[in-house]
C-alpha cells in the first residue's frame, strides 16, 4: 500500500474520545489523504465498540458525510440516504436516485474539490438489500480511476463481522481498491480500568470480568454507574447488571439474537454455557450438550464466526483446539445468572446475586483473571521478564503418566518466543491463581510439568517457572523470586503500577 501524502493538518482527537489514538490516528491519516483518487477504507468491529462514535466524530472534525444503514428496502435505503445527502449539501429537493450507481457517484462527487470523508456505516445491511451493491462499487471506482480526479475518502463500517470478512476477503472485488482495514475491537483490561475509573487493580478484574471492554456497556447501559470500590461491586452487580430496569441486563440476550439466526440460537446458548463452565474442547462440549458432534462443531463454528467464542490451540498438544467464551458479558451471563434467571422473576438481586457469587468466583472470575494474565505476558510484560519478546501465549496441558487416565497437569499461561521447536522456544510457565496466595508447592508443580516435558523432547534449559496470582505470595515463594528461580506478578504489575 503507497504510504499516503496529506498537505492538511491532521486534526486532533476530540476530548470526548476515550484512549483509541491509534485508531484516530488511522481515520485521520486516511481522510486527509491528499492523492487525487477516490479511496476507499474498511471499518469493522463487533456491536458497542464505538465505531460509530469514532465516524462521527471523524466527520465532524473534518466536515466530512455521515450516513448510518438501516434494515429496510433498497428504495427505503436510497431515499433516507437521499435526505441525508441533501441536508449536507443544502440542496432541495433531494436527488431521485434510479438505483445505487447515480447515488455511489455523487458521494464520489462529494470529494471533488478536497480530501472529504464518506462514511456509510452498518454498509452489510444495504448488501443484504442490494446484493449488487458491492460490484456497482467497483465499478464507479474503477471509472473514476479512468476519468477526472477526485479524493472521496469513503469509509463503509459493519459490526457483521462474517459478511464484512467476505466482502473484502482477498477473493472480493473490494480488496483491491482498500487502502484502509481498521477493526475496533473492546478496550484492553488496562484501558478498561482507565475508562471504568477503577484505581483498585481488584476492583478493575472484576468489573472486567463482568463487562469486559465494551465502552458502551457504561456509558450507555448503566448510566455511568460504575463501583465506588471493591466493598460496593456486588451491590453494583445488583443496582446495574441484574437491574431489569437497565439495559444491561438483557445485553446477553441481545447479543445473540442480534448476531445468530433464530434455528441456532437456543444450540449457541446452551455451547457458551458449556464453555463459560469450564467445557473446553469441542468433545467436551458435544458431551455437555449431548448433540451429534457435527451439530456442535457446526454450532460452534458459527460462534467463532461472529467472533463470540475464540479458539486456540493447546500450547503443548498444537491438535487440540481450546474454547473460551470472548465476549465477558456472555461468559458472566451463561455461567454465573443463566441458572438463576427464573428466581430473579420472583426474588430481589440482592438475593439471587448471594446465590449466584461463588459461580462467578469459581468459574468467570478465575478464568478471566487467567486471559488477563496472557494478555500480559504477550502485550505488557516488560522484555526482560522472559528473556525474549513472547510470540505467543495460550494454555497448555500434559498427560501425567503418574496418574493414568486422570488430571491433566496444565499451565494457564505458556509463553512460547520464535524459533526452537513445535510452535517456538519455550520462555515461561505459569499459573494463574485469582483467589489462592501462592507458594512453593505451585512452583513444584511447574518443575514436574517441565520435567514431562522434557521427557518429551521439548527444551526447558531457558524456561521460567511463573506464579500469577491477585491473591498473593508467601514470603517464601518472594524469596525464591529474589533468587531468580520464578518469576511472580500480581496485581499490581498486571495494572502497570508496580
Amino acid at each position: 500500500m503507497a504510504v499516503p501524502s496529506s498537505d492538511i493538518p491532521l486534526p486532533d482527537k476530540p476530548p470526548k474520545v476515550f484512549d483509541r489514538d491509534a485508531e484516530w490516528q488511522a481515520l485521520v491519516t486516511f481522510a486527509c489523504d491528499s492523492r487525487p483518487e477516490a479511496r476507499l477504507g474498511l471499518v469493522s468491529g463487533r456491536l458497542r465498540q464505538g465505531k460509530t462514535y469514532l465516524l462521527k466524530a471523524l466527520t465532524r472534525s473534518l466536515g466530512g458525510f455521515y450516513f448510518g444503514a438501516q434494515q429496510g428496502t433498497q428504495s427505503e435505503s436510497l431515499s433516507q440516504l437521499a435526505g441525508e445527502f441533501a441536508r449536507y449539501t443544502n440542496a432541495s429537493p433531494p436527488p431521485h436516485w434510479h438505483g445505487w450507481e447515480d447515488a455511489i457517484d455523487d458521494l464520489l462527487a462529494l470529494g471533488d474539490q478536497r480530501p472529504t470523508p464518506i462514511v456509510i456505516d452498518e454498509f452489510p445491511d444495504l448488501v443484504r438489500q442490494s446484493p449488487s451493491l458491492p460490484s456497482i462499487l467497483h465499478s464507479a471506482y474503477r471509472r473514476h480511476d479512468g476519468g477526472r480526479p477526485g479524493r472521496a475518502r469513503l469509509l463503509l463500517s459493519g459490526s457483521s463481522l462474517p459478511l464484512m470478512h467476505r466482502l473484502f476477503s482477498t477473493a472480493s472485488p473490494l480488496h483491491e481498491l482498500s487502502d484502509l482495514h481498521l477493526t475496533v475491537g473492546p478496550l484492553d483490561y488496562r484501558q478498561a480500568a482507565r475508562f471504568w475509573g477503577s484505581d483498585d487493580p481488584g476492583l478493575a478484574v472484576l468489573v472486567h470480568a463482568v463487562v469486559g471492554g465494551t465502552p458502551a456497556y457504561r456509558r450507555d447501559y448503566v448510566q455511568d454507574d460504575a463501583p465506588a470500590g471493591r466493598e460496593d461491586f456486588d451491590a453494583w452487580v445488583c443496582r446495574s447488571v441484574l437491574n431489569p430496569g437497565k439495559p444491561l441486563f438483557r445485553e446477553a440476550y441481545h447479543l445473540l439474537q442480534e448476531e445468530i439466526d433464530h434455528k441456532d440460537r437456543a444450540l449457541c446458548h446452551s455451547a457458551l454455557s458449556a464453555v463459560a463452565t469450564g467445557c473446553s474442547t469441542q468433545g467436551q462440549v458435544a458431551d455437555c450438550l449431548g448433540a451429534p458432534l457435527t451439530d456442535t462443531a457446526r454450532c460452534l463454528g458459527l460462534l467463532r464466526e461472529h467472533r463470540l467464542l475464540h479458539g486456540a490451540a493447546d500450547a503443548f498438544r498444537p491438535s487440540l483446539v481450546r474454547l473460551r467464551v470472548a465476549e465477558p458479558l456472555l461468559a458472566f451471563e451463561h455461567a454465573a445468572v443463566r441458572p438463576h434467571r427464573s428466581a430473579l422473576a420472583q426474588q430481589d438481586a440482592v438475593t439471587v446475586w448471594k446465590h449466584a457469587r461463588p459461580g462467578f468466583d469459581s468459574m468467570v472470575a478465575r478464568s478471566h483473571f487467567a486471559q488477563i494474565c496472557r494478555d500480559w505476558a504477550l502485550h505488557f510484560a516488560d522484555p526482560d521478564a522472559f528473556s525474549a519478546r513472547p510470540r505467543s501465549v495460550a494454555h497448555g496441558s500434559v498427560a501425567d503418566p503418574a496418574h493414568p487416565g486422570g488430571t491433566d497437569l496444565a499451565a494457564e499461561v505458556v509463553v512460547r518466543g520464535h524459533g526452537g521447536m513445535r510452535n517456538g522456544s519455550l520462555l515461561s510457565v505459569g499459573l494463574a491463581r485469582w483467589d489462592e496466595v501462592m507458594d512453593l508447592d505451585h512452583v513444584e508443580r511447574l518443575r514436574r510439568l517441565l520435567d514431562l516435558l522434557s521427557d518429551r523432547g521439548e527444551d526447558v534449559s531457558r524456561t521460567r517457572p511463573a506464579c500469577f496470582s491477585g491473591a498473593g505470595f508467601s514470603p517464601a515463594l518472594r524469596a525464591a523470586e529474589a533468587q531468580g528461580q520464578v518469576v511472580l506478578v500480581d496485581l499490581d504489575r498486571l495494572y502497570g503500577r508496580a
